[in-house]
């Protein structure tokens, strides 16, 4: 038991160092390119916090336990809105760009609802809803490139001045961890699962959900504490975005990915995680501490219907 622990311990630390490196490599290799800075916080750096989620949901596909997929991404994208900006809120007030708040939060609630429906219609999302979502994933960067082309008011990301050599070690030694990482991750969170007799749901909703998440944690909780927590809702958002686009998306065009019918309360609770941050943001245009402590009683609550059920 212990080693399988252990295994999972690894796993995580794979995937959070792995994306890390991937990310800024590929992050200056773009700056090297002259492509604006802005399209490389949205798009390279923001999904690039998502690659956990990513790696763990597709090895999960490949490996048959598909399960997980569904409650890693499902429970990550919960976890983000409740837990990393809750806790960000509570440091710091978090202010929120008009286009996040006008545009990719109603999307996000929009392809959430979407994910619901898909899965309660058939009770697996198949290859064709697979295609869907990357088709509405394609439009979405669509979006993120017209937004950059307009110049917008979001702010731009730091991007580290690497040798071109550097940058391709970081992102295969990075790619190659998150995939190491993720088997790990997948392989030491099922067996803890069977070991416990727990679902497949719940170990993907919390544990993994948790791990698959640390990038986004480490991410906006020290840029809050920076004083530069402007950013944090935008990636979070766009994160959550790329997690049920492109990860269910690209996990559906490889197997059919099993939708359990309880994952129709989760869901539910992801859409209401939404409606919270944008009604939190609504008057003052910023997240307060107020909506931060809200955030995490209700993850508390959340957690605990999870451990009754």
């Amino acid at each position: 038991m212990m080693v399988q622990v252990l295994i999972l311990l690894v796993g995580f630390f794979l995937l959070v160092k792995g994306a890390d490196w991937f990310v800024e490599g590929a992050a200056s290799i773009a700056k090297k390119l002259g492509i604006p800075q802005l399209v490389i916080g949205l798009t390279i750096v923001a999904m690039g916090t998502s690659l956990p989620e990513a790696a763990v949901s597709i090895t999960a596909a490949l490996d048959n336990n598909a399960g997980i997929t569904i409650g890693n991404i499902v429970g990550s994208n919960i976890l983000n809105i409740l837990i990393i900006l809750g806790i960000t809120a509570v440091i710091t007030n978090v202010s929120i760009q008009k286009s996040t708040f006008y545009y990719e939060i109603p999307f996000m609630l929009i392809i959430t609802v979407i994910l619901m429906i898909f899965g309660i219609t058939g009770s697996k999302i198949t290859f064709m809803e697979g295609v869907i979502f990357w088709i509405l994933f394609l439009l979405y960067l669509g979006y993120l490139y017209i937004m950059s082309k307009k110049g917008t008011e979001q702010e731009e990301e730091n991007v580290k001045d690497i040798p071109v050599w550097k940058c391709l070690l970081f992102m295969v030694l990075g790619g190659v961890m998150v995939v190491m990482g993720s088997d790990f991750a997948v392989s030491g969170a099922t067996e803890i699962a069977r070991f416990f007799g727990m679902s497949e749901r719940f170990i993907g909703l919390t544990i993994v959900a948790f791990g698959t998440s640390l990038p986004e944690l480490v991410t906006s909780v020290t840029a809050a504490r920076k004083g530069n927590a402007g950013i944090a809702i935008g990636n979070i958002v766009g994160s959550n975005i790329f997690n049920i686009l492109f990860v269910i998306g690209t996990a559906a065009l490889i197997c059919s990915v099993p939708f359990e019918r309880k994952f129709i309360i989760d869901t539910i609770i992801a859409v209401l995680s939404g409606v919270l941050l944008w009604g939190g943001t609504i008057k003052k245009k910023e997240l307060r501490k107020p909506c931060g402590i809200l955030m995490l009683l209700d993850y508390a609550a959340y957690f605990v219907y999870l451990c009754v059920i």
